[in-house]
């Protein structure tokens, strides 16, 4: 993130310093790092890396955790807070948690689902105008492009077949996540009708790996066009 794009975003408008932004958005992607893994990341000093650390733990956006193995030196690392995820990765968040909560408790298996799958289809109809790939590289990339402008980052890479893989490094909805994995198939349903294809999450932050992982389990040539 450069230093005008985090002086345009008024969410952190006369609360976090334009150089912290960049420590936020770098947490995002990776969960947790040391002072020197961020120093090299940003091509800063260290100094400035704990300056910026510790602006934002009195914040209460970051935290840092310590681990020791064997006789050496304990070793500090950060990561984002549940305040700073939802900070940095939702908008809106505590109607989204109302209204979850409220979907959660339907005691009805099939209309709650019902209602979780016309949502996904909901969100497919606001972002579909934004797709226009002819096939499920090219819908990707420009699902990778909706999604990073939303300040959610993406990665795309292609397994050994050379089918898509879509790399979620930061989770849209980190509250809504934490208490259902619902929002997981919610958010797998929707990706799967804006690429055209169908796809599987293959990994979940939610089991502790990196990022969410999106693979399509075939490649339908004669699919559709959102």
């Amino acid at each position: 993130m450069n230093s005008n794009s985090a002086q345009n975003d008024t969410r952190w408008a006369n609360e976090v310093f334009p150089t912290d932004l960049v420590v936020l958005d770098l947490l995002r992607r990776t969960p947790s790092l040391t002072t020197a893994e961020m120093a090299v990341a940003m091509e800063v000093t260290a100094t400035a890396v704990r300056q910026r650390l510790n602006r934002l733990m009195g914040q209460g956006y970051v935290e840092r955790i310590t681990s020791k193995a064997g006789r050496g030196r304990p070793t500090h690392k950060y990561r984002l807070t549940t305040k700073g995820e939802r900070k940095t990765g939702a908008n809106y968040a505590d109607l989204a948690l109302a209204l979850w909560d409220e979907i959660r408790s339907i005691e009805d298996p099939d209309v709650k689902q019902g209602l979780i799958s016309r949502i996904a289809k909901r969100l497919v109809e606001m972002y579909a105008s934004q797709i226009h790939g002819e096939d499920a590289h090219e819908r990707i990339h420009d699902l990778m492009a909706l999604f990073i402008g939303r300040q959610i980052p993406l990665e795309y890479e292609e397994d050994t077949e050379g089918k898509p893989v879509l790399n979620v490094l930061a989770c849209p909805y980190p509250d809504l996540a934490e208490q259902d994995r619902a929002v997981c198939a919610l958010e797998r349903a929707m990706f799967a009708e804006l690429v055209g294809q169908n796809m599987e999450l293959s990994h979940c932050r939610l089991d502790g790996e990196s990022c969410c992982t999106y693979e399509l389990t075939q490649i339908n040539s004669e699919s559709e066009s959102v």
